[in-house]
């Protein structure tokens, strides 16, 4: 229709042409100056764009090749944001590289990765962070001691400026049925490093979570000041109390239904735990020696490796908070930055990183998380075969 209205509208008059772009801009809609245009041959066609340019702004430096390698990297410091992952990247690829974890990264590759803004950090890896969705329940129980003996403590009073004071919680893997007996894991950390380490537990009996505490506490590089805890009988309890005092720590408590009181905990409890473990249902020793396993090189990761960002302000403006945090750092830069720990401790912590390799200890966790999934898909399997036959069997 454009071509014979074409061939009419260049040999008709100027009182025609007039009627001939009135009739075909009623019919095609198009923009008048754009139908002059397109009927006089004069419109200027667009090339086709250029596979390494956007078409509208700048030139893209980021190719498909350097995607995968981002995704490679983004998958070995666990999923992390973009504000965080520049941090990680740029202090562990020269690392990753001469362990041969990063086999055929170019010198442009290599530049690209180093001058990353967060925005395009995040804007590729969008496509795979829609995946990962998480959501939580709580299986807190009020302890039988008076908890009067223990202090509260809240939110405005959780900001140490000094290393050992720590706040600790369960997190159930009851796989969304919370009868029966299941796993518990036990998340410990430090206020003003960010230090974290995580313990299995079979159930949240005191003969199980008092020893995992224990070992927990064993495992910081500095002394223990403080401890907050929730309200659970797991924790207010006579046990507890006693050993506080005897190691002369510090014990208060969060106000009920008060998460917020417990905050740098609690953010770990999605971070560290659902993140490793997810929402299944583990409830054997089996499954619970292999969830050590896994967190003994998870507490690798988050505590040496992951970069984390503290909360330094916040301002509210009408409706609007404005939120303000430091350079993400990891928790071991952050114990070597603290003066009251000794020397030695930090060489000690610093030839510890040293010898670690990110891509391994990605790999080896996976394939225990893969161990722990099938684990806990195979039971729920059979679990199902046993509830079917029964429904059959009285139907």
């Amino acid at each position: 229709m454009t071509r014979e209205i074409a061939r009419r509208y260049r040999k008709a008059s100027r009182a025609a042409k007039t009627r001939i772009l009135d009739e075909f801009t009623a019919l095609t809609e198009y923009n008048r100056k754009y139908a002059v245009q397109l009927l006089n041959g004069t419109l200027a066609v667009r090339p086709p764009c250029d596979p390494a340019r956007d078409g509208r702004g700048r030139p893209r430096r980021y190719e498909e090749r350097l995607r995968r390698s981002l995704r490679r990297l983004w998958t070995i410091f666990g999923f992390m944001c973009g504000k965080r992952l520049v941090h990680a990247v740029r202090a562990n690829l020269d690392n990753l590289e001469r362990l041969g974890e990063l086999p055929g990264l170019e010198p442009e590759s290599r530049r690209l990765l180093r001058q990353v803004s967060v925005a395009t950090m995040d804007r590729l890896l969008e496509p795979e962070r829609r995946k990962l969705r998480l959501t939580g329940r709580s299986h807190t129980r009020p302890g039988s001691l008076r908890k009067s003996q223990i202090p509260i403590r809240t939110f405005e009073e959780a900001d140490q400026k000094e290393p050992g004071f720590v706040e600790v919680d369960l997190v159930a893997h009851d796989g969304g049925c919370s009868s029966g007996q299941f796993a518990q894991s036990l998340t410990l950390t430090d206020v003003h490093t960010g230090w974290t380490e995580v313990c299995a537990v079979f159930n949240k009996a005191q003969r199980w979570v008092f020893p995992a505490l224990q070992q927990s506490v064993a495992r910081l590089p500095f002394a223990l000041q403080g401890l907050n805890a929730d309200n659970g009988g797991e924790f207010i309890n006579r046990n507890l109390l006693a050993w506080c005092r005897q190691q002369d720590v510090a014990f208060t408590r969060s106000r009920p239904y008060r998460k917020n009181d417990n905050p740098y905990v609690e953010q770990k409890n999605n971070y560290v735990v659902r993140s490793a473990c997810g929402y299944h249902r583990y409830e054997s020793h089996p499954e619970v020696r292999l969830l050590n396993e896994l967190y003994d090189l998870v507490r690798l990761q988050i505590n040496f490796l992951f970069p984390s960002m503290k909360l330094l302000s916040k301002t509210r403006v009408g409706s609007r908070v404005y939120r303000s945090y430091d350079t993400p750092r990891t928790p071991l830069q952050r114990v070597l930055d603290c003066p009251q720990i000794d020397e030695s401790l930090k060489e000690r912590l610093r030839r510890q990183y040293e010898q670690l390799n990110p891509a391994d200890i990605a790999r080896r966790v996976a394939r225990l998380q893969e161990t722990l999934i099938k684990g806990a898909q195979r039971r729920q399997r059979l679990l199902d075969h046993v509830r079917h036959n029964n429904l059959a069997a009285t139907g």
